[in-house]
């Protein structure tokens, strides 16, 4: 079963052409260039993967995000031609799993695509993801006084309760959570999670990890299960589980 794209993107000359080269690549996508209605489609059709431009007509990309996460869990990449951190940290901060600036090389937007695809293990409207299908089924979970997270079934537990993540959210959570008691900096979170290395520029791991305090009832001015660890990175504290 081929992968599902929803481009949302108003320029259509652009859209077409993006569509022409990820089509080329084994890629089924469909196009959407109004934001009401693209807001819409990603509920009821449910695709593997959405391409979001952020500057839309009747609804822009960040109230879409906004709208749609809590109901639609595959993948949003967010474009932005704007190279801003505050559109970028924005973005990610509304539940959104990556972005790139336009105008992107399609070469490389392709290889962002599929490196969210690998991360991702189920398809949004139920098919099996390239890594669920290589992974065989793996079972590792971890667990720290109440939270439990299970990389098999890409869920993690506060107690008796759930945690909505989404896939970017997930991955970097699960990742800290594997190297409990270690600091990891930005750049060793960048290379694992996007195969980059950390610019001094790249703020998308300090959003997600602000994101994840908040799901995870951390204190945002004094963290104790996500710790910063001032001028290395961040560190996942084994205690403070209760």
């Amino acid at each position: 079963m081929k992968t599902r794209i929803l481009l949302v993107e108003d320029d259509q000359r652009l859209a077409e052409l993006t569509a022409e080269y990820l089509r080329k690549n084994d890629l089924e996508v469909t196009i959407e260039s109004h934001g009401r209605a693209a807001e819409a489609r990603i509920v009821d059709e449910r695709p593997d993967l959405v391409i979001l431009d952020v500057m839309l007509p009747g609804k822009d990309g960040f109230e879409i995000c906004r709208a749609v996460r809590a109901r639609y869990r595959g993948v949003i990449l967010m474009l932005t031609a704007r190279d801003e951190d505050f559109d970028q940290i924005f973005g990610l901060e509304l539940g959104a799993d990556d972005y790139i600036a336009k105008p992107v090389q399609p070469r490389l937007l392709l290889a962002r695509i599929k490196a969210l695809l690998r991360r991702a293990p189920t398809t949004a409207g139920g098919g099996v993801g390239e890594n669920a299908a290589a992974s065989g089924g793996t079972h590792s979970e971890l667990a720290f006084g109440s939270f439990r997270i299970s990389q098999a079934t890409r869920s993690a537990h506060l107690g008796s309760d759930g945690i909505d993540l989404t896939t970017a959210e997930f991955d970097l959570l699960w990742l800290l959570a594997r190297h409990a008691g270690s600091v990891l900096s930005r750049d060793d979170l960048l290379q694992e999670l996007r195969g980059i290395g950390f610019d001094g520029l790249d703020r998308s791991i300090d959003a997600r990890i602000s994101r994840l305090r908040r799901k995870l009832g951390d204190d945002p001015e004094n963290p104790t299960r996500i710790k910063t660890v001032r001028g290395k990175g961040y560190l996942f504290s084994k205690h403070d589980w209760q």
